[in-house]
Parts: structure tokens; sequence; C-alpha cells
């Protein structure tokens, strides 16, 4: 497989007019089924959506994609790869709620979606805000109805009447996808949930807040486990918070957190009940040339991830994408500068909380390719092995340009440094698990990216 220039828009989901946008339209979970079958999305307002994968030519027509209820889908067929996601359910996930006890509100957003091991003809999807993880069933089913019948009145011999009673009967009605939450885990949480992740024996799964993580059981959601938990006796000695959790893609009992200092530990359940002391922890030491007052801030890790094999580690904190070996802690094997022109900037970047953003990493099924974003809409799809590097800007007509043997940070000249605009940011990205296709959220809008060339290549090399 090699980088190239191939990748194209096929697809764009929920791009509504810039005035009729609302908070809660704003994209806040990207997510591919197992078989990537399904693309499921969250967003701000508690709405989970989920998109089925069709067959271009079984689409009646391209105007036939355009729904109101989810904005327009619109579809690029000259040049896309025969496919695209028709939508196919809408569900409210979580409303907005108020905490009394604490005078807190509590946001409906979608903080993190998680697809299931899906069983018969029905779906299973684990969502969350930030208290509340639900796990809901989405299957096509007929829907049934009750209807009241009436018995005639009946004229006993006494001769007095009886009066019309009511019967409720099931009928069946036309099919339908249905949603319905089969469990809901809450109160394990005191903090802002921030990731949750399945298990390899899909039964169990870990959701992580501030200061801790729990191991739940999917059938049983009044009892959690409290597996790692790094509140000190004394707030005031608090030094870094748990940023994201994951478990390992095939040993049920290993499963890593990162943090705000710019660390990774791994720990393993069979050791200890409670992993407060890792089995192992990646990092690397700070450079005292790239030191300066935000450094603590652009260390802190917002998104990681185990490769499909196990065998690599995706972080992604506010500057850099690295990569990391599971067997080699010191430091990691590969790190890459993704917006490095913005380092002088970082104090404007602070003033207006950009510099707070969470961006999102992904591998590819094959773990040979990264995928991560960045500002002005723009993704960036990296080569594991080598330095290829594709940069395509979100948009209806994106701007791709790839660049070869990528620039050391310390030789970037000034003249290469360009304009970025903070508003447009790619926070959320998915990769499918067996296609080189990519989706990605930026405001309100799911771009779908698909490269002909590597599917080709795919093709031929499984023959």
């Amino acid at each position: 497989m090699t980088m190239t220039e191939s990748w194209k828009l096929v697809q764009t989901i929920g791009d509504k007019p810039v005035g009729s946008l609302t908070d809660g339209d704003v994209v806040s979970a990207v997510e591919f089924d197992e078989k990537g079958q399904y693309l499921a999305t969250g967003d701000r307002g508690g709405r989970v959506r989920i998109y089925e994968k069709t067959d271009v030519s079984q689409a009646s027509s391209p105007s036939s994609l355009r729904r109101t209820i989810t904005g327009a889908i619109s579809s690029h067929h000259d040049k896309g790869p025969g496919f695209e996601y028709k939508f196919w359910h809408e569900f409210q996930s979580h409303e907005a709620e108020f905490d009394y006890l604490k005078s807190l509100e509590i946001e409906e957003k979608i903080n993190c979606l998680r697809w299931c091991k899906s069983m018969n003809n029905s779906f299973m999807l684990l969502t969350t805000n930030d208290k509340t993880i639900k796990l809901w069933k989405v299957q096509d089913k007929k829907k049934q109805s009750a209807i009241a019948e009436f018995r005639p009145k009946v004229a006993p011999k006494n001769g007095k009447g009886v009066s019309q009673i009511q019967f409720p009967n099931l009928h069946p009605g036309a099919r339908g996808i249905v949603s319905t939450p089969k469990r809901v885990f809450a109160n394990g949480h005191a903090y802002h949930i921030n990731s949750i992740s399945l298990n390899s024996d899909c039964e169990t799964f870990i959701s992580a807040d501030d200061l801790r993580i729990n191991l739940w059981n999917l059938g049983i959601s009044d009892t959690s486990f409290n597996i790692v938990d790094i509140k000190p006796a004394n707030m005031e000695e608090l030094t870094e918070v748990i940023t994201a959790a994951s478990c390992h893609p095939e040993q049920c009992n290993v499963f890593l957190w990162s943090n705000s200092r710019g660390s990774i530990k791994l720990a393993d359940t069979r050791d200890r009940a409670l992993c407060d002391t890792h089995a192992k922890v990646f990092e690397e030491e700070d450079d005292p040339s790239r030191r300066s007052f935000f450094s603590e801030i652009i260390s802190s890790i917002a998104d990681v991830k185990f490769s499909r094999d196990g065998r690599h580690i995706l972080s992604r904190d506010y500057m850099c994408l690295k990569l990391w070996d599971v067997n080699m802690e010191s430091r990691p094997i590969r790190t890459i500068y993704v917006h490095e022109q913005l380092r002088s900037k970082l104090c404007d970047l602070y003033e207006n909380d950009a510099i707070f953003d969470k961006f999102q990493c992904s591998f590819s099924g094959d773990s040979k390719f990264l995928l991560t974003g960045s500002y002005h809409n723009y993704l960036h799809i990296y080569e594991r092995i080598g330095k290829g590097d594709v940069c395509i800007e979100a948009a209806k007509k994106p701007v791709s340009k790839s660049r070869l043997n990528l620039p050391r940070p310390k030789s970037k000249k000034p003249e290469e440094v360009t304009e970025m605009d903070l508003d447009k940011k790619v926070l959320h990205c998915a990769w499918h698990p067996s296609d080189p296709c990519v989706a990605v959220g930026a405001l309100n809008t799911v771009y779908v990216y698909h490269n002909a060339e590597v599917q080709k290549q795919m093709a031929g090399g499984s023959h």
C-alpha cells in the first residue's frame, strides 16, 4: 500500500447552511461498527444517528438522499467507490439534566459512543454523556400497537344489562427501526466521563472520568468495579487527571489510560484488582529547549488507541501525534508534529481557549496508516512506516496535498507558516475497519473519504 493523492470526498452528511446551525447540531462522536456496514454519529444535542452502507446501484436517485430530518446527504457518484452511507435511524440518547445536590447542569452532549458485537438482526450501542452511560438496542422489526376493542352487551337471565368492557389487543403493524434502552449505567462516576471502551470478551467495558476508571458488565447496570483510582486524600495534592482509556483488542485483562502529564500507563487486572500501580508507563522526557509556560497544557493527551493487533499505541496531544511500541516505553518510535506552525501562537490560543481543544486519532484497519485532525478543517493521513502525509481540507471542494519527507520542526522556514482558521477544526475521526475509508466530523457535518487506488491494491493482494 502506498500513500497517494487519490483520497476523494464521496459523501457529506448533515451539511446545513451556517445560518441555521445550532450548538446541538455539532458532531461530538463518530464511529464505524465492527464490519463497517453502519456509521454512527453523536451530537451535542444528545442525538445518535445511524447510517447504513448501501450500494449506489440500489439507491433510487441522488435526490432521494436529501432528508430534512438530518440535513442534506450529498453523494458524489461519479467519484465514489460504489457505495454510500444512507440515513437509517435516529434516536434521542440523552436529555439535559440537573444535579440538585451539586447545583450542576448535566449536558446532553454525546461524549463517546461504541458499537457492541451484533446479535442476530439487532445492534447494540453504548453511549455516554458526562454522567450516564446507556446501552441501546436497535433493530428492524414489526411495530406493534395496542388497540382497545369493545365486547357487545350481554343480557343475562335477570334482565340487567352489562356495560361494555374494553380489552386491549396487540396488532402487528408495518416494519420499522426501533431503538430501546436496555441498560442505564448511572451513578458510577462523580466526575465527567471522558471515554468508554468495550473489552475483547464482548461482555464487559470500562469507563473513565477525571480520577477513576470503572469496569462494568453489559448485563449488570447497578454494580461496577473500580479498577483505577488516582484521587488523593487531599485534592490539593492532585497532579494529574485521566484523559482517556482503552481496552486491549485481544487480551481482556489488559487496558491502558492516558493522563494530563503526557504519559500512558498500561495495567493488567490479573496482577491486582485495583490497578493503581501500572505494569508499564510510556513517557518521553521533555526537551528543555522546547519548554514553555504552556508545556503542561499542550502535553495533555486527548486520545489514545491500541492498534488492531495490540502491538502499537497511538496517542494525540495538542501539538503531536505519537506512535509507541508496546515493548519500548522510553520513547515513541515516531513523533509527528501536526501543526507545529501554531507553537509561536500558544499565548493567543490560550486566551481564546483553543489550546484546550481535544483532537482524536485512529489507526487504519490494517494498522498501516494513522489518522488525525487539525484546524482549518484539515485531516491528516500518515504512513505508519515512512514519511508519507496526505493533508486534506474537509470541504465539498477539498484541497489535497501530499508531502513526502516532511521537514523537521527546527528546519521549518517562516514562509511556510500559513494562517489557519481556528473556528474550523476536525476533532472527531474514525477509520473503516477493513476499507480505505475514513469519516471525520467538522461542526455539524461528517465527511466521508475513500481511496480507490488503495482499495484496488487490497483487492489484488487478497487473491
